[in-house]
């Protein structure tokens, strides 16, 4: 689909490294007010503005107004996040008879890459295409045993405005030994806007997947999942209020806090539809394609108005929800998961589009 001949890219500085190296913001300008910003530093997407029902354009993303703010907290607003999204358990694994140690994060395990993941690295800037779909590509080189994880790994991150307002996401990898990846975007969503003072209960969700994983409770899946959705409140089959059974005595709810599973999407060929999410105040939908074989459903529980945000608003439980595609958590060590196993000679390819529209 093409896009508006008004679409353009502008480039401009945004903070500095504390080494002072200075770190830019690329707008990507897809039609009728739809943009996306993205800063270097974690391959973050910093802002997206969406028009509503009313012809408002607002942006639906929480994050942080200075570049400062992103330094000084990891809170992974926006974040892209490496090596392994999600969770590890006793942040190790085995592979080819070799035992891996990682960061332990999050109690005894694994979280989001570990002490130092991608989120906080400074990504390259590769190239930003003008037209006919605004882009720009980034990349990180991650060591060989940067947190634990063997091998060379070669990452690249696509933005790219492929609609008047739908964005595509594209993560690649190469690796010169047998290792775990698993990329993923970590966008928080308000479908009112980040301004609003509108929470995400009434946000109506449906999510292609008839099984999830239950955790424990370190949020690790337990043996035996995945379990079905049928007669649970994790069952989004079809479209219903996030908060609608949030708060029904469920054991999974209360160890999360509300949700934060792993969905097993049902499965299919290149990137197909995940999840679908409305607005009810607003207006607005998000559809959400992906080629990955899990979505995090993460219904903003931990946001404790302890983390000031853009406009000096302060972040509460169910301002926002996020959807990860991924892998699925812990893949590493459950040989009867999907694998995440990336040999050298293979290229890793994660595809997710966001698609907006009104309803």
């Amino acid at each position: 689909m093409s896009i508006s001949s008004k679409a353009r890219i502008e480039r401009a500085p945004f903070g500095r490294m504390p080494d002072g190296t200075m770190v830019e913001r690329i707008v990507l300008r897809g039609a009728e007010g739809f943009e996306a910003a993205i800063i270097p530093y974690g391959a973050v997407l910093h802002t997206l503005h969406v028009r509503d029902r009313a012809g408002k354009i607002d942006d639906i993303v929480l994050g942080h107004d200075t570049f400062d703010e992103y330094l000084a907290q990891r809170k992974f607003l926006g974040a892209t996040i490496g090596r392994y999204a999600n969770r590890i358990a006793a942040a190790q694994f085995k592979l080819d008879g070799a035992t891996f140690q990682l960061d332990a994060n999050n109690g005894p395990n694994m979280l989001h890459g570990g002490n130092d993941g991608f989120d906080r690295k400074l990504w390259r800037i590769v190239e930003a295409r003008e037209t006919p779909e605004p882009s720009v590509v980034l990349a990180y080189t991650s060591a060989d045993g940067e947190g634990g994880f063997p091998g060379k790994l070669e990452a690249r991150v696509t933005y790219r405005v492929t609609g008047p307002a739908e964005l595509a996401v594209t993560f690649e990898a190469t690796s010169d030994r047998a290792t775990m990846v698993n990329l993923t975007n970590h966008s928080f969503f308000n479908l009112d806007g980040a301004l609003s003072e509108s929470q995400i209960l009434d946000h109506r969700i449906r999510i292609a997947a008839d099984r999830f994983l239950a955790t424990d409770a370190t949020s690790i899946p337990l043996p035996g999942s995945p379990q079905p959705v049928a007669g649970t409140p994790f069952d989004f089959r079809k479209l219903e209020a996030i908060g609608s059974r949030i708060r029904t005595d469920h054991e999974q709810l209360r160890r999360g806090r509300g949700y934060d599973h792993n969905y097993c999407l049902v499965p299919g060929d290149g990137a197909r539809l995940a999840a679908r999410v409305e607005s009810p105040h607003s207006g607005r939908v998000m559809e959400l394609l992906t080629n990955q074989a899990g979505l995090q459903f993460y219904s903003g529980n931990f946001l404790d108005g302890t983390l000031c945000g853009k406009g000096g608003r302060l972040y509460r439980q169910s301002d926002a929800f996020c959807l990860e595609p991924q892998a699925w958590p812990d893949t590493p060590n459950r040989p009867d998961f999907p694998s995440a196993r990336l040999d050298p000679g293979q290229t890793y390819r994660h595809e997710t589009v966001y698609r907006f529209s009104l309803v």
